[in-house]
């Protein structure tokens, strides 16, 4: 197990340490956004123009952090958001991150594109667990996949709806992502170089089976390749007539992720959702969309109290739920937070990850004079004048 010193105090030092290990192609996959960057950006930019509220002389001395989630409890009011090929940034990534979050007593979400069966990821973890849905290879490919999820015990299905093609994320070709990937020679030489100075990871990396399929998109030839996603993305994109066959072969609780309007808030709630997230999946598809916590509650206000509402993108603090959960989500799902750790140190990063923000957010809560998640509201925020 990796060793992480005391002086890892913040995410923004495993974000550090993740970028020190990490060829700086993975590096970036985590790291980077579509287009300029600028909804990326403003994703925890806009944290900041809320501000906090305290109670003072009130004394706190202890708070309880457990939350409901689609009937199930989080010891804490955060999970793990669906990350795709987290076997590139640690062997075995997704099943040891999935370990941190059952230990923690929090979701884990496991993504359509993860580098490692759904079937020893659900048994890596004793706590909720969520299977994230892409329709890459079409509707017979997704069914088996929905199968094997249910047979599994997976609490809920995630469907994420903002994906119809992969985003313009402009670190990729630079960084020679399409030519390391050919096994091409003359391709690849340019580009090597970046591999080669991080010979750690590059051990590692071919010690775990090496470049990755996707055993989870099984289709007529066998699992999906790497070089396949953008292809099957775009040719199996989700459409509203989709949840209905998904919902039915599913039988279980539906989330649907990726939800940035009133108008798409119902139309998920009226098929049925029974949880959304209001997302624009950190940044890294459509580039000049408001920040979702600015969308927040537009979808509140739409939705009321017909479904439950999470928040991702852009949390980087404990005070960043602090504040999404008082303007009003249920819980809100961290992917890049997490993901630092686990490219900084495996397992032990992710649980520092996790402990981090757990510890933010209890000191927040302290400091707001605030003893339990049921008594957080709009009361303890003061929200930008140009917000309705």
């Amino acid at each position: 197990m990796a060793r992480l010193g005391s002086n890892v105090v913040s995410i923004a030092d495993l974000r550090a340490r993740a970028r020190r290990r990490l060829p700086r192609m993975v590096f970036d996959y985590i790291d980077g956004g579509a287009g300029d960057e600028i909804t990326m950006r403003e994703n925890s930019r806009v944290f900041e123009r809320v501000t906090l509220r305290p109670r003072s002389a009130v004394v706190v001395p202890a708070v309880d952090l457990r939350t409901t989630v689609l009937g199930r409890e989080w010891s804490l009011p955060f999970g793990l958001a669906p990350v795709g090929s987290s076997r590139m940034f640690w062997p075995h990534g997704e099943t040891l991150a999935a370990q941190a979050a059952g230990e923690a007593g929090i979701l884990y979400g496991l993504s359509t594109l993860s580098g490692t069966r759904l079937e020893e990821v659900r048994a890596a973890t004793a706590g909720p667990a969520w299977y994230q849905l892409y329709l890459a290879g079409g509707r017979e490919v997704a069914l088996l996949a929905v199968a094997r999820a249910k047979a599994e015990g997976f609490d809920a299905l995630i469907v994420t709806i903002d994906t119809p093609v992969a985003g313009n994320r402009e670190r990729d070709p630079r960084n020679g992502t399409s030519e390391l990937l050919s096994r091409d020679p003359v391709k690849m030489l340019p580009y090597v170089g970046q591999i080669m100075v991080r010979p750690g990871w590059l051990i590692d990396f071919y010690r775990d089976g090496g470049l990755m399929s996707f055993p989870n998109v099984v289709l007529p030839e066998g699992p999906m390749g790497y070089g396949d996603i953008g292809k099957q993305l775009g040719a199996s994109a989700v459409a509203w007539n989709d949840l209905e066959w998904i919902r039915e072969a599913w039988g279980g609780p539906i989330v649907v992720k990726g939800v940035h309007t009133a108008d798409d808030a119902r139309q998920a709630v009226d098929l049925g959702a029974a949880a959304v997230v209001v997302s624009n999946h950190g940044g890294r598809q459509l580039d000049g969309v408001a920040p979702t916590l600015r969308i927040l509650p537009e979808v509140l206000d739409a939705v009321g109290d017909r479904t439950e509402v999470l928040l991702d993108s852009g949390i980087r603090r404990g005070a960043d739920i602090v504040k999404a959960l008082a303007l009003g989500a249920r819980a809100v799902l961290v992917g890049r937070a997490y993901a630092y750790g686990l490219a900084a140190g495996g397992q032990a990063g992710v649980t520092r990850a996790i402990d981090i923000l757990r510890s933010e957010l209890l000191l927040t809560m302290k400091l707001l004079g605030c003893a339990s998640l049921a008594e957080l509201s709009r009361e303890f925020i003061g929200l930008p004048d140009d917000w309705p």
